[in-house]
Order: C-alpha cells, then structure tokens, then sequence
C-alpha cells in the first residue's frame, strides 16, 4: 500500500543567469533556501536526489550527489544524481518519492539545476546546442546544427500538416505565456511583452530557426540558469518537520514512462509514453483530467503546449491550440495552464524544470500564486515534464489534503 506523500516546503532561484554562483554553492543554496522556508536544518531530511543535464559537458562536473552530500547534515545518506534529459527535475522527485516509499526515509528532498551562461552571463549558443543534441539519437542529429529545435520544428510541420492549423495558431500560447511571465518574479523574460504580430512576424530578433520549417524564436524555450528544490514528506515526516497537512499540497499521484529516442518511427503526436504516464498518475489518485484546473506543461517548443494539453486530457487530439485560442488555458479561464510563463517565458534551467513545474502547481493549489495569475478555486492540479523528443515523461497529479 502507498503512503502518502506531502509538499512540505518549496523554494527557486529567479531564472535567467546565476553569473559567478559555482556549481557547489548552487546545490548548497537550493538545500538551504528550501530548508530555510520551513525553519528546518538540512540534518532532518533522510533521502535526496538531483538533477542537472549539462553539467559534464557545460560545468565540467560529474558526482553531483557528493556535492550534495558536501551541506552539512546531509553527508552519509542516500543520496543519488539522475538524468533523463530534459525531464531530469520531474525523475528527481520520483527518485525522492520512491526512497520514501521504499522506508529508506520519511523526509527527502529533490534538488535540480542549469548553468548554462558562463560568469558574465552570456551563452554560447553552439556549444549549448551540441550539449542538448547529445539527448537525442545519433543517427538523427547529422546535418542539423541546432539539433532539437530542428527535431522539434520537424514535429511542429506534422502537426500543422495534420490538424490543419497555422504558425499564428502556436504563436497565441506564446503571446498568453509572457503575459503570465510578467506577474512571475521568479520568471527570465519579466519586462518583455509580445503581440501576436510581433510572434507571427519573421524579423529581427524573432527569425526562422531552420530554413523551409516552422520554427520560430518566439516558438522557442528560453537557455536558462537556475535551480529549484523540494522538500517531501510522508505523514511521520510531516510531523518530524512539525507541519501540518493543511499547510501541503500531496502528490496523489504519479507516473514515469519512456519511449524509443529515435523519433522517426513513432507517432510523436500522440506519444504512447506520455499518455501512459499521465494515465498512470490519474488512475493512481483515482482523479481524472475533468477535475483538473491548474497544470503546467512541457512548453519546449509551442508545439509542446498544444500537444501537452491534450497529453493532460484538457484537449481533445488535435485540439491543443484551440484550447489555448478559445482563452481557456488563461488563468480565469477553465484550466490556467503555465500561469507561470511556462518554458518559453518562465525559463528553462533543464535539471531543475520538472521541480519547478510540481512547485509552481502547488503555490497554485495553496492559494500562493502571484494575484493576477492564482487560478480561481484551484481543485486539482497535473503536471506533464518531457525529456528528448517526447521520449521520457514524467507526470504527476498534486491535490490539497482532505
């Protein structure tokens, strides 16, 4: 039988870049600042897990969880990195999640974290695009030099081909996504405000990715640093923590799916991993999409937002979009999804995406979202966190406790 497992505290840098901050006094201001919020020190948490994506190739560090291990209080226990690509963050917190369950503990906390800039920063467009095509399958990364949005803007011209819909059509989650961005003060694109012409309209900053595809800047997630942790619990560790239940949100359920890498081959529109995972959280907290009003999804690409939401069940296939033009994804409206920015406007520190949207969800279910984007009565909440070409996912359902 599962135990319950609790949100106990939440806490995130803003993101955009973290300048000098080393890869150590990241790991150690995401431990302390998620501690801190709930007046904790770190000896009390049993279990850990985190999560970073580019760490070898960007950061030139590997053992992640010995730096972990290096914050007082939390050498000695088990603690492990994971990798899944870019659904690292969300794989953390069911490594975190499956410690407790397993009785290694009753307190556990999921750490993840990009640094993708250098000290001044700046990025380095090339090498960060070679970093983030090692997730994909080799035989499909010949002759594309920005590999994934390539793969990505292939998978928005099926879609488009398919449903029959427009790139003004994908450009309405981006124009809705950094309106919500400019509320977050935690989001990297807070201060910059797009129309729908400007997204629609191949110029200047906003230029096609891949020449004869879609892609479009504005289509695109934003190359991001930032960390996010999480502090889980079950009952007895709620009590060890002295919280109290009505104070968390409980992840009631979750699920962890992966298909092949190589994207050619499958119906990446409707991929079967993705629907499994969700499905399998759904079924695990005897919920369904109907209840759901809170979701933040997988936006890598605007093409994401509209096949998340029918991943989450909020849309049928081939509906995504649509979801998003009727006004239904706003935050008064009947799902708000990504009423953080999302990853287009948000930011996308990939180890540490998967955290922030589980912690993003369960502001929104406390009542704690930024005024102008707390959703109305929020009941129920699903997230959808996507590694490779919809190859890992990584879904959970959170509800407030009864």
């Amino acid at each position: 039988m599962l135990k319950s497992i609790y949100i106990a505290s939440y806490n995130q840098s803003k993101f955009g870049k973290l300048f000098g901050m080393s890869v150590p006094i990241i790991i150690n201001n995401a431990v302390e600042g998620v501690c801190n919020d709930i007046r904790v020190d770190p000896s009390v948490i049993d279990v850990g897990s985190i999560s970073a994506t580019c760490n070898f190739s960007l950061n030139e560090q590997g053992l992640l969880a010995g730096l972990l291990a290096m914050v007082p209080g939390l050498g000695g226990k088990p603690l492990e990195a994971v990798e899944n690509a870019c659904a690292s963050g969300g794989q953390a917190v069911l490594s975190v999640i499956q410690k407790l369950q397993l009785g290694m503990g009753e307190v556990g906390i999921a750490v993840g974290y990009e640094k993708m800039r250098d000290d001044e920063g700046k990025m380095d467009g090339a090498i960060i695009g070679k970093a983030l095509g090692y997730f994909s399958h080799p035989d499909e990364r010949k002759g594309k030099v920005y590999v994934f949005p390539h793969l990505f803007a292939e998978v928005m011209q099926v879609y488009m081909e398919t449903h029959s819909v427009t790139e003004r059509d994908f450009a309405e989650i981006s124009v809705q996504e950094y309106a919500n961005a400019q509320h977050n003060p935690y989001a990297q694109m807070k201060g910059i405000e797009v129309t729908l012409d400007e997204v629609v309209k191949p110029e200047g900053r906003n230029r096609y990715i891949v020449e004869g595809l879609p892609l479009k800047t504005y289509d695109c997630s934003q190359i991001t640093d930032g960390y996010a942790s999480m502090i889980l619990a079950t009952e007895p560790g709620l009590a060890k923590l002295g919280i109290s239940k009505a104070d968390c949100v409980e992840i009631a359920g979750y699920g962890q799916a992966t298909d092949p890498l190589l994207k050619e081959g499958r119906d990446v529109l409707r991929p079967n991993g993705a629907y499994r995972a969700m499905n399998m959280a759904y079924e695990m907290s005897d919920t369904s999409s109907v209840e759901v009003n809170v979701a933040e999804i997988h936006d890598c690409f605007t093409v994401m937002g509209g096949i998340g939401t029918e991943v989450i069940g909020k849309a049928d296939y081939g509906k995504g979009l649509q979801y998003w033009k009727d006004g239904k994804a706003r935050s008064n409206g009947e799902c708000g999804i990504n009423t953080s920015g999302g990853l287009i406007a948000k930011g996308h520190p990939v180890g540490a995406t998967g955290i922030a949207m589980i912690g993003w969800c369960a502001l929104q279910l406390l009542g704690k979202a930024p005024a102008e984007l707390q959703v109305p009565n929020p009941k129920l909440a699903a997230t959808f966190n996507v590694g490779g070409v919809i190859c890992a996912s990584v879904c959970t359902v959170l509800k407030r406790p009864e």
